[in-house]
């Protein structure tokens, strides 16, 4: 048991300490978070993958009172330490993926090209391993009884811990925050593609019996033919007809209570920053206009808690700082949003 009597939650933030400062070993929290620095299929911009490192030092900066989650912390939080191999993986397999996405985008066949398939099949073999791991990491924390939340890298990185919560908690059901659709299968060729997360999840885990995506704003037809076609399992909040709703005179808290509803009693909550309106997340790997105010979406959280339903895990992915870590605020905001993400996961049901 971590030793309190010490430690000041008004003093400064120590990076001698873990994530936000917290005094904690992973014996002892409550919450663990799986850092995954993977970016190797993003379509646009890089950055991702140092994005848990530079939540990481960002974290220090926030105050830990919580408003609506008193004292949270005091469960224990602790983020691993980055996997480097890992890392290092993703740097030399997203190099292999630019050769791929360049020969497409100039006209060109990837299986009429030896070397170019070979490396789409390492690359694919790269997606499986990353699967994999995650998924063992987060499983063997789960059986020790870990709450656990997943830091990314791209938005491919949670699928192998969806599999595994779907192994001990059985039918769940997804919240996903996001500007994309992400229904895609194999976007560019790459089975694990960010783009294709949750194709991945609805093929791969039948216990997610729903998936409720909010705020997306960018997708295609194939996409929407997708969620057309499954009314049932996959329920999709696009923005133009979140902000249409408002502007006629719903308000948001009719819009929360009618997603809410919409979810089961066990809720996996999948967050990609670029769900928020980009001046917040400036240097994300796909930004798109519109999206929403970073209170909206803790407005939703905090009405999905207090409904008695139980956050059952949760990744954050898609934060990227640019070239220099003071290009933006989007490690502030990521580590602001991952705070929320730990608080809820570690409260009560509907306590304040």
């Amino acid at each position: 048991m971590t030793d309190l009597s010490q430690f000041d939650p008004n003093s400064v933030g120590l990076k001698s300490n873990n994530i936000f400062g917290l005094p904690f070993k992973e014996e002892d929290a409550a919450l663990v978070l799986l850092p995954v620095p993977w970016e190797v299929t993003v379509s646009y911009r890089l950055g991702t993958a140092r994005g848990p490192e530079h939540i990481y030092d960002a974290s220090m900066q926030i105050d830990l009172y919580d408003p609506d989650v008193t004292n949270g912390w005091k469960k224990g939080f602790y983020m691993l330490p980055v996997d480097r191999n890992i890392r290092k993986k993703s740097d030399y397999l997203r190099q292999c993926a630019e050769l791929v996405i360049s020969h497409i985008i100039d006209g060109g066949r990837v299986a009429d090209n030896v070397q170019l398939n070979c490396k789409l099949n390492e690359i694919n073999q790269g997606g499986k391993l990353l699967y994999n791991w995650v998924y063992e990491m987060t499983l063997n924390l789960l059986k020790e009884g870990k709450k656990v939340g997943l830091i990314g890298g791209d938005h491919s990185t949670p699928l192998g811990f969806i599999k595994a919560l779907s192994e001990v908690h059985g039918n769940f059901g997804i919240l996903q925050i996001d500007a994309h659709a992400d229904l895609r299968e194999a976007y560019e060729g790459f089975t694990y593609s960010h783009a294709s997360i949750m194709y991945n999840v609805l093929k791969e885990v039948p216990q997610v019996k729903t998936l409720v995506q909010v705020g997306i704003r960018d997708y295609c037809d194939e996409e929407l033919a997708m969620i057309h076609q499954n009314p049932n399992r996959l329920i999709t909040y696009f923005d133009k007809e979140i902000k249409e709703r408002q502007y006629q005179g719903d308000t948001w808290k009719q819009i929360c209570l009618e997603i809410v509803d919409n979810l089961p009693q066990k809720v996996y909550i999948s967050f990609d920053i670029d769900g928020l309106d980009p001046k917040l997340c400036p240097n994300t790997g796909t930004p798109v206009p519109g999206g929403f105010e970073i209170e909206q979406v803790f407005y939703l959280f905090k009405l999905v808690q207090q409904s008695g339903r139980e956050i059952i895990g949760f990744d954050l992915n898609e934060v990227s700082c640019g070239e220099h870590s003071s290009d933006g605020i989007d490690a502030i905001v990521g580590a602001r949003v991952l705070y929320k993400l730990c608080n809820y996961m570690v409260a009560g049901a509907n306590s304040k």
